[in-house]
This record gives C-alpha cells, sequence and structure tokens, in this order.
C-alpha cells in the first residue's frame, strides 16, 4: 500500500459521457485537494474514455467490456467467464497501481473493478448519478465504504447526497457576467430573448422534429425570441425544399463545444433530462423545460421530478412535444423575464457546485489521508 501522504486512486467507469465526466471532473478534484496523488481511470477499449480520458491527461487502463443480461440469452450464459476474466484484469490494476482507494461512477466497468477491490480488501466509494442507480452501483453499493449520489432517496444504502461533480467551466459560471461573450461565440443578438434548444450531443429526432415544425412560424409570429439549436451530430433540419433550414431568428448547428456557453447564452433551455443536464442547470440557475426520454427505465423522469416540484423546470412528455406546444408554451416563456426569475431562484437550493471537492474528500477519507 502507498504512503497516506501520497494515495493511489483507482477510478471505475465509462462507455458513455455522462459516466465519464463526473470520472475526470473527481479526478481533477482530488489533484487540487492532494497534489501528488497517483490516479488510474479504468474503461473499456470501445468506449468514450478512449479519447477523454487521455485527452484530459490520465492515464487509462482498460478491460473487458461485461454487459449484464436483463433476460435469458447466450450473453447470460457467457456472463460467468467474462465477468472471472474482467475481475483478473481488474486485479492486475488494482496491484499495479498498490490502490488505497477504488471509486466507481457505474457502467460496465465498475462490477469487475468492485468485486476486485472486495478481493483485495480495497475500500470502495460510489458515485451513482442517476436518481434511479444502476445495476453496477446496485451491486457495489452492498460492499462500499461510501456511497454519494447525485439525487437524494436513491434507495441505494446510507447514501450521502453531494450533487454531480462537474467541470469548473460550469460550477464556477456567472451567467450574468457571462452571457454577451457566450451569445458572441453561438452567433447570437445579444439583446434578444433566448430560447436554445438540444438533444444532446447525438441529437433527439422527436425535439428536432418539434422546433422544425414550430420554425415555420419564427421570424413572422412577433415573438421577438431568437432560437438556438443544437441539432446533433451529423444531424440536420431541412425545410419542404430538402435544404438547411433557414428562418429569421433561428439558426442551427450540429455541435457546441462548451456547454457553459450554452448555460450562459440561454435565457431558458429545453433538453432532455440527463443527470448532467438536470443537475447542472440548476448549479447554474437556468431555467428548463425538460423533456424525458421516453423507453428506459423512466430515470429521466425521475432525475426532473425534485427539479420540477421546487419549480425550477417544466416537464413536458416526449409525445406531447410538438411544433405548436413550443409556439404555445416555450416561446412565451422565454419572454416571461418574472417567471424565469422566479425559476431560477427556485432552482439554487438544488444546484451544487462543489460536489467534486466533496467526492474528494470522501475518497480521501476512505483512503486514509486526512486534511
Amino acid at each position: 500500500m502507498s504512503e497516506p501522504t501520497n494515495p493511489s486512486v483507482v477510478l471505475a467507469g465509462g462507455g458513455t459521457a455522462g459516466h465519464i465526466s463526473p470520472l475526470l471532473a473527481i479526478a481533477r478534484a482530488l489533484d487540487e485537494a492532494q497534489p501528488g496523488v497517483s490516479i488510474v481511470a479504468v474503461g473499456t477499449a470501445a468506449g468514450m474514455e478512449t479519447r477523454m480520458v487521455p485527452e484530459a491527461g490520465y492515464r487509462l487502463e482498460t478491460i473487458e467490456r461485461v454487459p449484464m443480461p436483463r433476460r435469458p440469452s447466450i450473453d447470460l450464459i457467457k456472463l460467468p467467464v467474462r465477468l472471472l476474466r474482467a475481475v483478473r484484469q481488474a486485479l492486475r490494476i488494482i496491484d499495479a497501481a498498490s490502490a488505497d482507494v477504488v471509486v466507481g461512477v457505474g457502467g460496465y466497468v465498475s462490477t469487475p473493478l468492485y468485486l476486485a477491490a472486495w478481493l483485495r480488501r480495497v475500500p470502495v466509494v460510489i458515485h451513482e448519478a442517476n436518481a434511479r442507480p444502476g445495476l453496477a452501483n446496485r451491486l457495489g453499493s452492498r460492499i462500499a465504504k461510501t456511497v454519494a449520489v447525485a439525487f437524494r432517496g436513491t434507495g441505494l444504502p446510507d447514501e450521502q447526497w453531494v450533487g454531480m461533480p462537474m467541470r469548473k467551466e460550469i460550477s464556477t459560471l456567472d451567467r450574468t457576467s457571462a452571457r454577451a461573450a457566450a451569445r458572441e461565440r453561438l452567433g447570437l443578438d445579444p439583446q434578444l430573448p433566448t430560447l436554445i434548444v438540444t438533444g444532446g450531443s447525438s441529437g433527439a429526432a422527436s425535439i428536432n422534429r418539434a422546433v422544425a415544425e414550430a420554425a415555420a412560424g419564427f421570424g413572422t409570429d412577433g415573438s421577438g425570441v431568437q432560437v438556438l439549436h443544437i441539432t446533433g451530430r451529423d444531424k440536420q433540419v431541412t425545410g419542404p425544399d430538402g435544404r438547411l433550414l433557414t428562418r429569421p431568428g433561428y439558426r442551427q448547428i450540429e455541435f457546441v463545444d462548451g456547454m457553459e456557453n450554452v448555460y450562459a447564452a440561454a435565457d431558458l433551455l429545453l433538453a432532455r433530462a440527463g443527470a448532467a443536464t438536470v443537475c447542472e442547470v440548476a448549479a447554474v440557475g437556468l431555467p428548463a423545460i425538460l423533456v424525458p426520454l421516453p423507453h428506459g427505465n423512466g430515470e429521466q423522469r425521475r432525475n426532473a421530478a425534485e427539479l420540477v416540484a421546487a419549480g425550477g423546470a417544466v416537464l413536458v412528455e416526449d409525445a406531447r412535444l410538438s411544433g405548436s406546444w413550443l409556439t404555445a408554451e416555450a416561446l412565451p416563456l422565454t419572454r416571461d423575464t418574472a417567471r424565469l426569475a422566479r425559476m431560477s431562484a427556485a432552482a439554487a437550493p438544488l444546484g451544487v457546485r462543489d460536489a467534486d471537492a466533496r467526492m474528494a474528500g470522501l475518497i480521501l477519507d476512505a483512503a486514509g489521508v486526512r486534511p
């Protein structure tokens, strides 16, 4: 084991940005809290972590992906062998790192690391990003020393509410002072009420369709609202003539590098209710219309529930979202400065800006490091 003043931390998680972004925020907070800390991230060879982790300056080790089948299949028959192989790979990583603590943020890669840590008697710290925990963290919570959550009431044992670790560019954002520069970067009018719509980096077909329907009236409805539509990578919205849809007061782009610019530029955001989005809009006080995914296990609806109940966001079902709904509800709300101010204030008690530092403290405590 390493000296307590120079702890070794293994961070497990990958596959999607929803797992990798908080993992990297935790890593940066550990660097700040404990200079000299040794950090190794663990993912799979096929996930986004193969790009994001090295770009952030951290070492990445990979293990085999072990999906957990939810119904009888050939993958279920192969599961024991795959899991055993992945646990052996995880043991080698933990041993090579002389790990003092293993931290998991969920996903396929976390379960083998949790099991390997248990075999080596290395303490486990878990962060659960969603209001409805995933299978890996439900299993891992049974052996974890510390269970931290982004949303209260997940049902995990002895959970501690810390919020969602996020990039400093977002957690330290002052929307008012950053607004003018952000709108200039995004090609927006600095004065007009601004609605920004996004379905995430991959886009959302139902959201794109609704905006396309509403766009027919943009610039002719007298709303005085400008709309920035982030369509998703390799996604475009076309008009009846098959060309890229353009309207006065409407602009579409496929992707924005740096969501802090979106949060600063928008008076109102329409987006899916992913865990990171819900936590980030609460932290920065941005009023939002949240459209939960209509499939899956209902986690996005649960992610949004507390913020909606507090009055910080409006929830609309995916099936109800349409061009006429946007015209009747979203555009007027974008102009309603008094209501937007109330929504922003309502989000404040739920917004956590120092979740990364809170997590770093819990991890160092588990590793036996005292301030």
